[in-house]
């Protein structure tokens, strides 16, 4: 860590103190942006990035353009960090390990996503929500980048979460989202630190499956969540990593594998629950030969073992 990064970190816990009494500060935001060869596409994003932002948390995942040396020309104070290993799930962990604000937000670096409606995602985190979630398909909200054929895809996918896990969501794999850093644990995203797979395979989580984990695990967590409509503008320059079909199996896959993580954890609370529930049962059970005895489980082994010892 460098000395003027740490300097930056004492002036974030200093200014975290509020003196009693006093009005409540504005959370300190910070935006992570994922980027893979998008030195074009920067210019806008950056110009577009409302004032006031704590800092700008870029993860880049090994471009060969001039991505990173745009990035600070454009914003000297900007955080680089290199992600761990390949994948947007990836790219995401790594930021958020970086983030020192209050609140984290995560948009796009292709132009898709508008930075003018970060204030939106903090201002409903300020009004409650502890996740405050894009929605392309809500009330006020559109898409002028997804295809006939991925909007189907999302609604399929998106109906089948909110049946299996009694959510409410209105779009599922839209990558706009903020929250509060304290969620990040709650995530439970792959360690930073693992290796990568010696066969060249992402761990899962490390793709773009990322945005489903994200919200099922908050959700499921009982955390406010709320929806913040948004709109989704084309993006400016380049292709897309994204390909429909291969990454569409891989979010109906981690819905499927987040439902049996769901559950095998419900089992063993379960399991972890019974013997405390029988320890504090009231029972009838037989004290002596000819009667009965009512009483708790542990309260009769007692008995016992005081008419054995007297005998």
């Amino acid at each position: 860590m460098t000395q003027d990064r740490r300097r930056r970190l004492r002036g974030t816990q200093d200014r975290r103190s509020t003196p009693p009494g006093s009005p409540r500060r504005l959370p300190l935001v910070s935006v992570v942006i994922p980027t893979l060869n998008e030195e074009k596409n920067l210019p806008h994003v950056f110009g577009a990035l409302p004032d006031g932002l704590h800092e700008v948390v870029l993860v880049d995942g090994g471009s060969k353009d001039n991505t990173v040396a745009v990035a600070r020309e454009l914003r000297p104070d900007v955080v680089v960090v290199q992600q761990t290993r390949t994948g947007k799930g990836n790219a995401l962990a790594s930021g958020f390990a970086a983030c020192t604000g209050d609140a984290i937000v995560m948009i796009d670096a292709d132009g898709s996503t508008d930075p003018a409606e970060i204030k939106s995602f903090v201002q409903a985190l300020i009004d409650g929500a502890e996740y405050a979630k894009g929605s392309r398909f809500g009330q006020g909200g559109h898409s002028d980048d997804i295809t006939p054929l991925r909007q189907v895809g999302n609604k399929g996918l998106n109906f089948l979460v909110n049946r299996l896990f009694g959510t409410k969501f209105t779009d599922l794999n839209y990558g706009y989202n903020a929250f509060w850093r304290r969620v990040v644990p709650v995530m439970d995203l792959p360690a930073t630190d693992l290796p990568r797979p010696a066969d060249g395979q992402k761990l899962w989580g490390d793709g773009f499956e990322i945005e489903t984990m994200i919200n099922i695990r908050v959700a499921g967590s009982g955390m406010r969540v709320k929806e913040v409509s948004s709109i989704e503008r084309l993006r400016i320059h380049g292709t897309s990593n994204l390909n429909t079909v291969r990454d569409g199996f891989r979010v109906l896959r981690t819905i499927l594998n987040e439902f049996r993580r769901r559950s095998a954890a419900r089992r063993a609370a379960a399991r972890a629950a019974a013997p405390r529930r029988a320890a504090g049962k009231v029972v009838p059970v037989l004290a002596v030969p000819g009667g009965h005895w009512y009483g708790k489980v542990d309260a009769l082994l007692a008995a016992e073992s005081s008419t054995e010892a007297r005998g």
